[in-house]
């Protein structure tokens, strides 16, 4: 298969949705020679912060000098981005050359009248067979939307477990409450394996700490209460986490600071367990780690900040960061949403802070709920919101709103703010005009 073809291929694996389970995987990879066994992980699940922490933990592992797989979802500007080594993209003809191995198994599998793999299971077994091609040292492993079940959890051990901060969403697959969501979530740790969990609800706390003992796992608590002389930033913060001291980073959002002690905690076991760095290669790598789409300004005057934000901790950690960083300036908000997902509580906790919402259909995606929809909820609470007809149209209208010293704010699914900002004539990787 050519590139072209392969994107199409990709567009008709999408069609077979979601399927919560392992065997699908397990056999998929054995068919590809089980590459994942022969790697070395970190394992991150979480609601908010995977990507965060993921890019963290790979930027310092890769100024050490190793050479680092990371296996993330969604991709923001690229598709090719979900899987990467040491920051690069998997080339065109390394993916042509993996999903045709894929699709041989795939079509082998189908051929014995089993269920034909979905779209994530193809492109984990596809991130395992390019991670062991690439000879990495280590893979940093993010997990889809749970745990327990999801595709990445064919891996029979890890070198550290991370549970970044765990909130309600995609409640149709994981549980309709905190504990059951959390228990899904835990679902990765193995037995003996180190966890570092992040400060989290009274009730996530009980369900992983229960799990870790269950399984002999010694267990590292990220407490907010570590975290001193914070000096916040839009572009820059610094700040103490126990021993590391005036430490630097380049992500914004008042939240960072805390993913950043996630990873410091991750790192530190990783020093004792065969992966060491020095102090200059910590201090660069977390200086150097960057998340697009994330509480990310891409313009200025007026400010253009893009984000993810699309469930209640999401909404309410962006609404905070716009607090602390724009106090006193005037927004407007740019929402767009999938319909599975708590729109409601998003708009609750952040339609105060806009003096105008623009709404958008994200493009592209069947789950994508009409702005027009999205406009009528968003009008139970704030008087002044339009549904734009396109992402162009309401980039148009946002600049047409916004002075020089306003501040334009993007967010919601991270489906369509690739696409926006490529629109806002930002450049890729969400480094934008000045």
């Amino acid at each position: 298969m050519n590139y072209r073809e392969v994107m199409e291929y990709i567009g008709q694996a999408g069609q077979h949705g979601i399927s919560p389970g392992l065997d699908s995987t397990r056999e998929l990879c054995r068919r590809l020679g089980d590459p994942q066994g022969k790697l070395k992980f970190v394992h991150v699940a979480g609601t908010n912060g995977k990507g965060s922490v993921s890019s963290y933990v790979a930027s310092v592992l890769k100024c050490g000098g190793y050479r680092v797989g990371r296996f993330l979802s969604p991709a923001v500007f690229e598709y090719r981005e979900i899987i990467q080594v040491n920051d690069r993209p998997i080339p065109k003809t390394a993916l042509c050359e993996g999903m045709e191995e894929v699709r041989r198994a795939c079509d082998e599998i189908t051929g014995e009248g089993r269920p034909h793999p979905t779209l994530f299971e193809m492109e984990t077994a596809l991130g395992f067979w390019y991670f062991r091609k690439k000879n990495c040292d280590i893979v940093v492993l993010e997990t889809g939307m749970g745990g327990l079940l999801d595709a990445t959890n064919v891996i029979e051990s890890c070198l550290v477990a991370v549970l970044t901060p765990v909130s309600m969403d995609h409640m149709k697959f994981l549980g309709e409450t905190l504990p059951e969501i959390a228990a899904q979530k835990a679902g990765i740790i193995k037995r003996g394996c180190p966890v570092v969990l992040a400060a989290q609800d009274r009730e996530v706390m009980e369900v992983v700490s229960r799990k870790a003992g269950e399984l002999d796992c010694p267990l590292t608590v990220v407490e907010k209460e570590g975290l001193s002389h914070v000096r916040p930033g839009l572009e820059r913060q610094k700040f103490d986490y126990r021993g590391w001291k005036n430490m630097e980073i380049s992500l914004g959002g008042v939240y960072q600071t805390e993913n950043a002690a996630v990873a410091l905690e991750v790192l530190g076991i990783l020093g004792k367990t065969g992966f060491p760095v020095s102090e200059a290669a910590l201090r660069k790598g977390m200086a150097a780690a960057v998340w697009p789409g994330r509480f990310t300004a891409v313009g200025r005057k007026p400010y253009f900040i893009v984000d993810g934000a699309h469930n209640e901790d999401g909404a309410r950690r962006l609404a905070e960061s716009l607090e602390s960083c724009f106090p006193d300036k005037r927004m407007i908000f740019i929402m767009g949403m999938l319909k599975d997902k708590e729109y409601g509580k998003v708009i609750a906790l952040t339609h105060f802070l806009a003096d105008q919402i623009i709404t958008v259909t994200p493009p592209g995606n069947p789950r994508a709920l009409p702005a027009y929809e999205l406009a009528c909820e968003a009008a139970k609470v704030h008087r002044d919101v339009t549904a734009a007809d396109s992402l162009e149209e309401a980039v148009e209208m946002s600049r047409l709103l916004a002075g020089k010293e306003d501040v334009i704010v993007a967010f919601g699914s991270l489906s369509y703010l690739g696409k926006l900002m490529e629109i806002a004539g930002f450049g890729g990787k969400g480094k934008g005009r000045k």
